[in-house]
């Protein structure tokens, strides 16, 4: 699983705010606003970690159960995959 060249994640003031750039803002139009725990994940996948090991750190870092973290971890990365974010 591998974020699609172009997408990028920028942070302006508190806000995550996932644009696209070069070749991917010809098909992409607008930007995706993420909450925390959205970029937590967006970036643990830029950084090339596994679904598992996503689900590990959320679970960690948030103090939530791997059941909890797991599912927050498949729901959000079905939905990045909806909007066309990943490499095929």
């Amino acid at each position: 699983m591998k974020i699609k060249e172009g997408f990028v994640l920028r942070r302006v003031l508190d806000e995550a705010i996932v644009v696209a750039s070069g070749e991917a803002s010809k098909k992409f139009h607008g930007m995706i606003k993420l909450n925390e725990t959205a970029a937590f994940i967006w970036e643990l996948i830029s950084e090339g970690n596994t679904e598992e090991e996503i689900a590990k750190k959320l679970s960690e870092k948030y103090e939530i159960s791997i059941e909890q973290a797991a599912e927050d971890t498949k729901t959000m990365i079905a939905t990045m995959a909806e909007k066309g974010f990943f490499e095929e």
